[in-house]
């Protein structure tokens, strides 16, 4: 079957031997066409590819004008900046948007993808939630050459065009930082490793401490939500390690400044007891005292990056399936939170 035809309840219809009017009314729920038979024309519907017009139906070009951005959360500074960047490029493009978060969790992400696709959008840029492990919900997108960009979250080994900064290298320069101002004794707080940004940021981690003859101490190894909550929890965790850990590298700012505001309750002095480094440079990091040192996360570029690359492809100036990764440039920004020899 040609991908790129628009399947029809003609189509489902004609696969299951039954009539138009009853795929019609199946597909709309109607109570009239028994759960069974409803349930296995969703099923042929879903396997044909068929999607609902959402729009005009003799939208004769087959466009919608429309990007679908499927996002992680809505309340870090990070993913308002990225929204900004995409929003910049598709606006002068002439194109809408529809924005949908997960939540991250995967279970929405799945409901979230589903709807884009039966919206017709002409193209997707996508971060992946948290505990997503399986990408076929996207599959729809790929089989109908409808063009899939994926920006900071992503999983590594698929085609589709990916838009990422260095996290690895962001891992190895901050702990480096970190031993390069005396810390003997290094903890790092991340997220699950099942997703690109956190298990890229512990491999830099660990191969600073490798480089660098210090080992590797498994109780100084935090897997943590990362959430405003869990910093406290947190800090008052590692306040309880014996040794406590002379240096902390939190993966993302929220955390890293509950994080220190926690320990300043308990008269543990920041960074003369423990220096901490964070990870987005979000605007908490310059209202947290003392200044958090932290990880430039450049959202506004990646997000005018991956849309300039998808309004490309739609254009026809490029293929997205032909790319692989895009990296964006990062660096350390040197702050307070993290000298302890006072040298930068």
């Amino acid at each position: 079957m040609n991908n790129k035809k628009d399947i029809t309840i003609y189509d489902i219809a004609k696969k299951m031997d039954i009539s138009s009017a009853t795929v019609s009314r199946a597909l709309n729920n109607n109570t009239a066409i028994s759960a069974e038979t409803r349930k296995k024309i969703h099923e042929t519907a879903k396997e044909l590819g068929y999607r609902h017009n959402s729009f005009a139906k003799n939208l004769r070009n087959q466009k919608s004008n429309t990007i679908g951005v499927l996002i992680h959360e809505l309340v870090s500074s990070f993913t308002t900046s990225v929204l900004g960047g995409i929003e910049k490029v598709t606006t002068e493009a002439g194109y809408d948007l529809i924005i949908a978060h997960s939540s991250e969790q995967m279970s929405n992400e799945i409901k979230n993808a589903n709807n884009l696709f039966h919206k017709r959008v002409d193209g997707v840029i996508a971060s992946l939630a948290f505990d997503t492990d399986d990408l076929s919900h996207f599959e729809p997108f790929n089989a109908k050459n409808i063009p899939l960009i994926f920006f900071d979250r992503v999983e590594e080994n698929i085609e589709n065009t990916k838009v990422v900064i260095d996290n690895y290298k962001c891992g190895y320069v901050a702990t480096k930082h970190l031993i390069d101002q005396g810390s003997k004794r290094i903890a790092i707080v991340t997220g699950t490793q099942q997703r690109n940004v956190y298990s890229q940021r512990f491999k830099g981690y660990r191969d600073a401490l490798f480089d660098n003859n210090m080992a590797l101490n498994e109780n100084y190894v935090i897997i943590d939500e990362l959430s405003a909550n869990s910093g406290a929890d947190v800090a008052n965790l590692i306040r309880k390690l014996k040794p406590m850990p002379d240096a902390v590298f939190v993966t993302n700012d929220l955390t890293a400044a509950f994080f220190i505001k926690e320990l300043k309750k308990h008269v543990i002095r920041i960074p003369e007891d423990i220096a901490v480094v964070g990870f987005n440079n979000d605007a908490i990091s310059k209202i947290i005292e003392p200044e958090l040192t932290t990880i430039e996360y450049p959202g506004f570029l990646m997000g005018e990056v991956a849309a300039t690359q998808l309004i490309s492809h739609l254009q026809g100036k490029s293929d997205v399936k032909q790319l692989s990764t895009i990296i964006i440039n990062s660096e350390l920004i040197i702050r307070e939170s993290s000298l302890k020899s006072g040298k930068k």
